[in-house]
């Protein structure tokens, strides 16, 4: 069943949007500077590694609790490297105490 004049004109108005704010993405994703922070990394390897031990301790020993924060770890992990990191900034000059 074909499209009514009006469903088509709003599919096209739709599709022009999108495609302007995939390009405005693009653009932006492409121009941000940087490089993935390797302790960051490290630290969520480290984390979903003892957490997924975790998890796997608390089913055998049959301890919920256990399991929990094995869970608690890996998603923290998860976070930590799907997370934009934290930029920290220094003052360009000391500031001096009257």
């Amino acid at each position: 069943m074909p499209l009514s004049e009006q469903e088509q004109r709003l599919l096209d108005e739709m599709e022009r949007n999108l495609y302007h704010s995939e390009a405005e993405d693009v653009a932006t994703v492409g121009s941000r500077p940087g490089r993935a922070n390797g302790t960051a990394i490290v630290l969520a390897a480290v984390g979903l590694l003892v957490g997924l031990g975790l998890l796997v301790t608390g089913v055998v020993i049959r301890q919920p609790l256990v399991g929990l924060l094995g869970f608690v770890a890996m998603f923290a992990g998860v976070v930590l490297v799907v997370a934009p990191p934290l930029r920290f900034t220094v003052p360009s000059r000391p500031r001096t105490h009257r």
